[in-house]
């Protein structure tokens, strides 16, 4: 029989995953302290929660949210990255922080509400953020008015440096 700590944290872990806009799975085992908690510090900045899971709760959790995974996934320690805001946020701390050390290893992640294996990670961390897609929308959108805005000047100037030049023909002919 399951006991009352097991059940609350099979409701909140639940909650979670139904809310999480992209789950990464990860195996964490073999960081020290103060890499997890520098780890854990950038999560944070990016609103980001990291969470060591029981494999079992969360098993049960993801079946209950009908969210189908690969049994691997609840082989040996695993840890979750849950990012309720950005899709790709948590995608990108862990990306930055495989830089400077070898682990979190990424076992697997739901993506919009999609599983994907782990090979597809390298993919969807090298998507851009909501912010860098309206920046890149901004820019295309701006492209087309500042090049018309180019021509029209570049057309005004031509036709002024031709006025000035028979301007300086009639001075000299005169």
């Amino acid at each position: 029989m399951p006991n009352q700590k097991n059940i609350k944290n099979l409701e909140q872990l639940t909650d979670k995953l139904s809310k999480a806009k992209s789950i990464y799975f990860t195996d964490y085992l073999g960081l020290n302290v103060s890499d997890v908690t520098a780890l854990r510090k950038k999560f944070f900045e990016k609103n980001v929660e990291y969470l060591v899971v029981k494999n079992t709760l969360l098993k049960i959790a993801s079946q209950k949210n009908d969210i189908n995974l690969s049994n691997d996934l609840f082989v040996g320690s695993t840890a979750i990255a849950l990012s309720y805001d950005e899709p790709v946020a948590a995608a990108k701390v862990i990306k930055g922080f495989l830089k400077e050390h070898d682990l979190p290893t990424v076992k697997g992640l739901v993506f919009e509400g999609a599983y994907h294996e782990a090979n597809q990670f390298e993919k969807i961390a090298n998507l851009p953020s909501k912010e860098e897609s309206l920046a890149i929308l901004a820019i295309m959108l701006n492209s087309p008015m500042q090049n018309l805005v180019n021509v029209l000047n570049s057309s005004m100037v031509k036709v002024v440096n031709v006025l000035e030049a028979v301007k300086n023909n009639k001075n000299i002919e005169n």
